[in-house]
């Protein structure tokens, strides 16, 4: 077989290791491979060293080793992984599917712990911090303690968890953010296993995680994206990652960047160039001279928005600068050493300076010099502004009549208004969080230096007005910005430490002051928040605030000072100093020269080694979190936060079969770029909602509320918040924001709640539908946004495109994705909604993205449309017949293991 004819092995710190050669096998099989691109190389060392002759074959080594880059053949690859990271608010869920599949198998008789995590998992408990106190030395500590009040269930279970599967870690709450926590930590670079005969075998460091921005350590050189949950836990139990080849766009950087231009602005530009250039589900390669000019942490930063700009990943290959960075972040070494050798003995060491090196199926080109200052907003990632422009765009935007009712009351968009209160255009929160920056010291460290200067001549910022936290990544951050005294200034402007998590990227930005929210609410105010993260989703951040910018964190500190996002920082002034005279960006902005000689003085891999030697001492309060034992958990009725799910009830040993969707109705009908925040949002809910009426039935009050986020291990509440964001948009029901839909049960069709709409239906057995335009599903690779889908009873979603991870998502859980033909939608066909369905088409012999009919039954008549299944590979098929990839996974697990 070709794999024992690759295998060989290579030296590194007095230790042999065995390993998959690839120069092997081009030598034994005859394939030219070295021209392939290296992510592609590097998936193809998975295939090669997994090969077993049944879930992974010679056919598939050699389908991809001859990957055609201007058509790569449609054809699926298993993909095995080294690892998996999840982080809580997906990876509470994930556990809980386990815990329940634990559940179901002794139910059978059998035994539970066949259900065992096959690699190892990490899972980083990083969503659930919330700012619900800011700008006070006492923010960290206050913060924390109401996350361990709300949280103290929820961490029980993980604490079973850790006890209950043996491959399975936590870090706990108040470390960091699992990307940084990943990229600073966990990554290996090279990862070491044992095979049978007790041999070292080397390998890439390749992984998947339950979170879209995985992608992060592409950066330094490891094959990762981000999967739902529901594709995580089929890897963790065996079962490998099946994707179609895919085509990958090399992006050739040249030149370096200009002085006074961040990581973040190269990274906006990025996501704005890639988003226009279509890279949905494509590997994107990054190289060329430019590439190698910046700096591990940069193209980290650039690799984290990979789902910003659509692709699977976002992919920078391993060099000197690589080796540098894990030697800077502590690691030993020889793991270091590894790193070069067995990169080198696979001939990928180096990033490709020149464009004929590799072949990729589309070369596109930037130049960093072109970069400028940037922001991007105010609601989606990739609509990037310069700054200088920014002004004029947001006047633009929310003065002019718009689609979306922007525009309306909005004036008072003129310079020198009263900056005491809240107005249109005012700043409300201004927040130093998230993973893509405050992992990249450069620009933390200019955010340190510009509150500095501003500091020393005089400046403030209103944080009676504007809301200011800062979150970063991981402890390491706080090292440095202490040691440097560059916090001190930073406390000075109300940017205090909040905690370690995400918290406002994805929502957890707490409560603004009851009389600013009033504010907004009574003038119907077009408020801003500016944030160093990547996303900036409608109502994602905080609903009531309707513009939101992504930007780097030292213009958050100069935005929180002007206290305005309407505003030319490149010419008018930041505030007025201590002197009477006007302060501009310019003189409080940083030099390169200054960041850099702050950096080498501030940054050691001692400090790494710190503070991540010891989790337990660094959050003394999770030892006291109690610890159920046990291999099953007992699943207690009354919990409000952990719920064993329906999924595996009533589990049979025998799959389903497949046939026709027929008398379906419409449930929603929505627009373009919904995204998996607005099909199950993260955000805080209100008590008149169905979630909250539920909550409310079990005595919890609406203080004590918390997430949807961190209700996720309840399907009850979940289920209730699909499709029930404040700012989703059902066409069914114009100029109507919210969860709401048409309610076809009764004769006049009243607004309704789309879960009690959903309820009524399926006490009828009638099956759903819901439809969707460009782009559905794009953001977070959050599962729920699938599960919550199919529980409502939705059985087909039709859309114009899908994002790649929730149409994966939707397989995974049963559901059926379909794609209407080029130049048709649901606004073209007429349907309002009160139509019945039906598809037709489907049976056992269902091929992978056959063409089916959807049935149209209307007051005028039936029509027969087009669709196109978007099942897309013969394993997928499997999966739907099933059911779903896990109980294909249950069923396959029971029969060869329990």
């Amino acid at each position: 077989m070709l794999r024992e004819k690759t295998l060989k092995t290579l030296q590194s710190s007095n230790t042999t290791y065995h390993y998959a050669s690839l120069p092997e096998l081009e030598k034994v099989s005859g394939i030219n491979i070295s021209k392939l691109p290296y992510s592609i190389r590097i998936v193809l060392e998975s295939v090669l060293r997994n090969c077993d002759g049944k879930k992974v074959t010679e056919k598939d080594i050699k389908t991809l080793a001859q990957w055609n880059a201007k058509k790569p053949l449609e054809e699926e690859i298993p993909f095995t992984v080294a690892r998996i990271v999840l982080q809580d608010f997906t990876g509470v869920p994930l556990l809980v599917d386990l815990a329940a599949m634990r559940t179901a198998v002794a139910g059978l008789k059998k035994d539970p712990k066949a259900i065992e995590p096959l690699v190892p998992v990490d899972l980083v408990i990083d969503h659930s911090v919330q700012v619900d106190v800011s700008a006070s030395p006492e923010a960290l500590q206050k913060n924390m303690d109401l996350e361990f009040s709300r949280n103290k269930e929820r961490y029980e279970f993980l604490k079973w968890g850790q006890q209950a599967f043996k491959t399975f870690r936590v870090v706990p709450p108040g470390i960091g953010i699992v990307h940084q926590v990943n990229l600073e930590y966990l990554a290996k670079g090279v990862f070491v296993s044992k095979d049978a005969k007790g041999n070292a075998v080397a390998m890439p460091d390749t992984l998947v995680g339950t979170d879209s921005h995985t992608t992060m350590i592409n950066g330094v050189g490891v094959v990762a994206w981000g999967v739902g949950g529901i594709e995580a836990e089929a890897g963790m139990l065996g079962q490998p990652l099946y994707f179609l080849t895919p085509e990958v766009v090399g992006v050739y950087l040249k030149g370096q960047l200009k002085e006074g231009v961040t990581a973040t602005d190269l990274t906006l530009t990025v996501t704005e160039m890639l988003r226009k250039a279509k890279v949905v589900g494509k590997f994107v390669e990054f190289y060329g001279p430019g590439a190698t000019t910046l700096s591990a942490a940069d193209r980290a930063t650039i690799a984290n928005m990979a789902p910003e700009y659509g692709a699977t990943m976002g992919f920078f290959g391993v060099d000197d600068e690589t080796v540098n960075y894990f030697r800077g972040t502590g690691r030993s070494e020889a793991q270091c050493q590894l790193i070069k050798d067995y990169y080198t003995a696979q001939g990928l060491f180096g990033i490709p300076k020149t464009k004929d090196e590799l072949n990729f199926s589309v070369s596109l080109e930037l130049d960093l010099a072109s970069i400028e200052p940037s922001v991007a907003g105010p609601k989606r990632p990739q609509d990037r502004i310069a700054l200088s422009k920014l002004k004029s765009k947001f006047t633009e935007i929310f003065t002019k009549p718009t689609p979306d009712g922007f525009g309306k009351n909005a004036d008072g968009l003129a310079a020198g208004r009263d900056l005491t209160k809240p107005n249109h255009g005012s700043v409300l929160i201004a927040a130093i969080t998230s993973c893509t920056n405050t992992s990249n010291p450069s620009v933390m460290i200019a955010a340190g230096l510009l509150a500095k200067k501003a500091v020393e001549k005089g400046l403030k910022v209103n944080t009676q007005i504007v809301k200011t936290s800062l979150a970063p990544g991981s402890r390491v951050v706080t090292e440095y910005l202490g040691q440097t005294g560059l916090q001190t200034y930073l406390d000075k402007l109300g940017f205090n430490l909040v905690g370690y998590g995400c918290t406002t990227c994805i929502g957890n930005s707490g409560p603004l002051k009851p009389e600013i929210e009033a504010a907004i609410t009574e003038k119907d105010l077009v408020a801003a928040s500016v944030l160093s993260g990547n996303r900036n989703f409608e109502a994602r951040v905080h609903p009531a605030i309707k513009a939101n910018f992504l930007m780097s964190p030292p213009l958050v500190v100069a935005f929180a000072i002007a206290g305005r996002a309407d505003i030319d920082l490149s010419s008018e002034s930041l505030g007025k100093g201590s002197d009477g005279k006007d302060v501009f960006l310019k003189d409080v902005w940083p030099s390169m020269s200054e960041v850099q000689s702050t950096l080498k003085a501030a940054l050691r891999p001692e400090i790494f080694q710190k503070m991540y030697k010891d989790f337990a001492e660094l959050n003394p309060a999770w030892n006291k979190i109690p610890s159920v034992a046990g291999e099953l958990y007992q699943w207690k009725n009354e919990s409000t936060y952990i719920q064993q799910p329906p999924f595996f009830q009533n589990f049979s040993l025998q799959p389903g079969t497949i046939g026709e969707i027929k008398g379906a109705r419409a449930l929603a009908i929505f627009g373009d770029s919904v995204t998996t925040d607005h099909i199950s949002p993260a955000g805080s809910f209100k008590k008149e909602t169905p979630a909250g009426q539920y909550l409310s039935s079990k005595g919890v009050q609406p203080v004590d509320f918390n997430s949807y986020g961190s209700r996720r291990g309840n399907d009850k509440i979940m289920t209730r918040g699909t499709f029930a964001n404040v700012r989703i948009k059902n066409l069914m029901l114009p100029g109507v924001e919210g969860g709401f839909t048409k309610d076809l049960t009764s004769s006049g069709k009243e607004k309704i709640a789309i879960f009690d709409a959903a309820e009524k239906y399926k006490s009828k057995n009638t099956p759903l539908i819901v439809m969707g335009g460009k782009e559905y599903g794009t953001g977070s690779s959050r599962d729920w946004a699938a599960k919550g889908t199919q529980l409502l009873g939705v059985k087909v979603v039709i859309a114009e495109s899908f994002e790649r991870i929730h149409r994966s998502n939707l397989v995974g859980m049963g559901v059926l994705p379909c794609c209407f033909e080029e130049g048709t939608n649901a606004q073209s066909l007429g349907l309002t909604g009160d139509e019945e369905f039906s598809i037709l088409g489907l049976s056992p012999q269902l091929k992978p993205r056959q063409k089916l009919t959807l049935e149209i039954k209307g007051p005028s008549g039936t029509k027969n449309v087009s669709i196109i299944c978007r099942i897309d590979t013969p394993i997928e098929v499997d999966y739907y017949q099933h059911g779903g990839i896990l109980p294909y996974v249950l069923r396959e697990i029971i029969q060869t293991k329990a």
